[in-house]
């Protein structure tokens, strides 16, 4: 597992510091970056200098430092916090969960759903409903989290016919979030999830015409069929509160004809 910079008593610069490094980058590619020196980012990384504001979010802006963790930057550089993290109910978000519902409305026969940053789902259309029918009711409590639903012994695992293959997609996805965000909680769901049982051998699949995929497909039984997609993530651009920058949407798109025709059939 990749380790991550920690606040706990620290100031700016080890952060700072910890960060470039992760990065894999050096004080003078970050220099030039900045449009800095690397002499400076010498002094403000060994605590000589004192960044300004403007130079820690520039700094922060070119290590690609999650929104949540630039506060955290501030906060050490005895700033405050320039991002506030809005609760998704707030009326303030209002047009952005309109917004959202109308995405995934529109997506719908095709399953989509919306998480945060540890994989709770904040919305959800019909398609996802669909595939999910049937499981465990206690995964199925709020809040619902997509990882534990997915590969959970009593969730969706033992439905997915290339199950051995798609959860080590989902933990490689993890681990890169892991490396990009410092979250406790985020590392605690990995460590659950990871340690469900996975049977030794994928449970056998319906033949099928062979289909030419173009990325690693999910393959999961739905009334006795088996069922093709492929995942698409996006997330929003430029965002500046924590709340929104830490929200994905996830699509499933049809790997094949027979699985769009039968979603097509089975909402209408």
């Amino acid at each position: 597992m990749t380790t991550h910079p920690s606040t706990a008593g620290q100031g700016v610069g080890p952060l700072l510091r910890a960060w470039r490094e992760q990065r894999r980058v050096s004080q003078l590619e970050l220099a030039l970056r900045a449009d800095s020196s690397a002499r400076h980012i010498s002094f403000v990384e060994t605590g000589r200098s004192r960044p300004s504001e403007e130079m820690v979010l520039r700094l922060a802006e070119h290590l690609d430092v999650p929104v949540r963790e630039r506060n955290a930057l501030l906060l050490a550089a005895g700033y405050a916090p320039r991002f506030p993290e809005t609760p998704l109910d707030d009326p303030a978000l209002g047009t952005l969960r309109e917004g959202i519902e109308r995405l995934i409305g529109g997506y719908e026969p095709y399953p989509a759903l919306v998480v945060d940053a540890l994989y709770d789902v904040v919305a959800a259309n019909r398609g996802i409903m669909a595939l999910v029918d049937g499981v465990c009711e206690s995964l199925l409590e709020p809040p619902l989290n997509a990882m534990r639903l997915a590969l959970h012994p009593r969730g969706l695992a033992p439905r997915i016919r290339n199950l051995r293959a798609w959860r080590g997609h989902l933990l490689e996805q993890m681990e890169r979030q892991i490396a990009l965000h410092r979250s406790g909680p985020l590392r605690a769901l990995y460590e659950e999830v990871a340690a469900y049982p996975v049977p030794d051998e994928d449970p056998p699949a319906e033949p099928s015409e062979p289909v030419p995929y173009f990325a690693l497909p999910l393959l999961i039984e739905h009334g006795g069929r088996t069922l093709s997609f492929i995942s698409s993530i996006s997330t929003f651009n430029t965002p500046m509160d924590v709340t929104v920058a830490e929200l994905a949407v996830e699509t499933l798109l049809p790997a094949d004809p027979a699985t769009a025709k039968y979603l097509q059939g089975l909402l209408s």
